[in-house]
């Protein structure tokens, strides 16, 4: 083997840890995609500003802290009751992007099969039938009733669309998620 074909050799090795490294690491995935959650001083304020904290059990500042402290993050249930309102990303201090880290945090948790049952659900709806709420008999009755269409304008009326959704939806390997 050459100098060339060794040094091609070392670096397709070196790129492919980095690459494994960073893959099961959420705090580099997070610092390479712009997000200093290590920022975070523990105030509560996004906390206190969150809606939906207040009827689940989602506590933004103590996710934020499994976050920075464990990769343990991605099977929190908590990561998946945020409605992704920014309260509390806009009345941070310290001018920490939250949601996109939540965003990227899910992301990275999905990838791995790591998602909600229910969520599992919508993904499997939404690749048969491409809506995550398919419209049933009984609501086709009472569109019809309220003098309304059949199918709303929507991929439930052409089948062309459907077929591009459905498409578009294996491109991204959404079937993947779920077979995980």
């Amino acid at each position: 083997m050459d100098d060339w074909e060794q040094f091609i050799s070392n670096r397709k090795y070196y790129i492919t840890e980095k690459m494994i490294m960073k893959e099961n690491n959420v705090q580099e995935q997070l610092k390479e995609a712009g997000i200093d959650i290590l920022k975070c001083m523990q105030c509560g304020m996004c906390s206190g500003s969150c809606p939906s904290g207040r009827h689940t059990s989602l506590n933004v500042r103590r996710l934020i802290r499994h976050a920075i402290r464990s990769q343990d993050v991605l099977e929190d249930e908590e990561l998946w009751m945020c409605t992704t309102c920014y309260n509390c990303q806009e009345r941070c201090p310290r001018c920490i992007d939250i949601v996109d880290a939540i965003l990227k945090i899910r992301s990275i948790a999905a990838h791995k099969g790591i998602i909600l049952p229910e969520h599992k659900q919508v993904i499997k709806l939404l690749l048969e039938y491409g809506h995550a709420v398919p419209i049933d008999e009984a609501n086709m009755k009472k569109r019809e009733e309220l003098g309304l269409e059949r199918f709303p304008e929507t991929v439930h009326k052409d089948i062309e669309a459907l077929n591009e959704v459905k498409k578009l939806l294996n491109v991204c390997k959404l079937a993947d998620i779920i077979d995980q």
